[in-house]
């Protein structure tokens, strides 16, 4: 974690929520970025701007923050194709089994008291927590 100061992470977190709230008194929607990306995929062009729009507004955020701060990330030259392609196998698994991702669950069902969203959230984070601990400290990895 380069950058980490508790301003930055509550400036960020509070406009992640801030977002929610926008989308959710705006729109009528969660957002929950897996259901917005897998919506562009559906036939239904009635729901195809707003989600289109949301995730352009997300990468324009995350480039000029970029291009306003001296923030770069981490690039590993030596990571494996077929670990990244199996990292992000089972995320899109995982949401669709879960029906939501991090955001979705995390931010806007927790806000919203949902007992499947509480689970759900306290589920990742602690297999996150979980595999980094055997990544790092067990096999050695990323360390």
């Amino acid at each position: 974690m380069q950058n980490f100061t508790p301003l930055s992470a509550f400036l960020g977190g509070s406009l992640i929520g801030l977002s929610a709230v926008l989308l959710l008194w705006c729109n009528g929607r969660i957002a929950g970025v897996s259901s917005i990306m897998n919506g562009l995929f559906q036939p239904d062009p009635a729901n195809y701007y707003w989600r289109a729009c949301f995730l352009l507004g997300l990468l324009a955020g995350s480039a000029a923050w970029f291009q306003l701060t001296d923030a770069q990330l981490p690039i590993r030259q030596n990571a494996s194709s077929a670990l990244i392609a199996a990292g992000g196998f089972l995320v899109g698994l995982g949401t669709r089994i879960g029906s939501g991702c991090t955001s979705g669950h995390g931010i806007c069902g927790i806000a919203l008291l949902s007992v499947r969203s509480i689970l759900a959230t306290l589920t990742f984070m602690l297999t996150g927590i979980l595999s980094v601990y055997l990544v790092r400290h067990v096999l050695g990895v990323l360390a």
